[in-house]
């Protein structure tokens, strides 16, 4: 089963996507780095070269014709399942898992990140708080469309398995 990790950047989904797909015995795929390995550029490079639009076209190809192994956990971008049909294609091409944190949790992780993110480029503070607060309220009616919902707030990768009803390769805790 292929299993669509969904949220805010910032969530945790490509860290805890790594975690559970080596849990699971699962491939993993993170769909921006995907992005990136075909167009040969980073995600930023692409936005400021093409724009978000071009982007999010792209993104929806690549999730939706890349040939994904059935043991596979992907790690959408925050933005993924609010355009063109992918929440409804993730939800019948497999198990899709909304990763919720509050916006304050979000905003002092991402301030700390390592990683630019084009949308939030320049942004700190109650700045950035607000932010997130908007971009939540207008993607949340997308994310709450997945079938599972988890805090990704001190979440283990063994609470995760066991809150959508999976079990760790061998069938038994690791």
């Amino acid at each position: 089963m292929k299993i669509f990790l969904i949220g805010f950047m910032g969530c945790g989904k490509t860290t805890m996507g790594r975690k559970l797909a080596n849990y699971l015995g699962y491939d993993f795929f993170d769909l921006d780095k995907l992005i990136e390995a075909n167009v040969g550029i980073t995600i930023p490079e692409y936005f400021q070269a093409h724009g978000e639009e071009a982007f999010r076209i792209l993104e929806n190809e690549t999730l939706q014709q890349t040939n994904f192994p059935e043991k596979t956990i992907i790690s959408t971008g925050g933005g993924a399942p609010c355009f063109y049909d992918n929440m409804a294609w993730m939800n019948q091409n497999g198990k899709s898992i909304y990763m919720c944190l509050s916006s304050q949790v979000l905003a002092n992780r991402l301030e700390n990140a390592k990683t630019e993110r084009p949308l939030i480029k320049g942004k700190k503070g109650q700045v950035l708080v607000d932010f997130i607060t908007q971009k939540l309220a207008e993607r949340e009616g997308f994310y709450k469309q997945a079938q599972f919902s988890v805090s990704s707030n001190d979440l283990t990768v063994d609470r995760f398995a066991e809150q959508i009803g999976m079990e760790p390769k061998g069938g038994q805790a690791i």
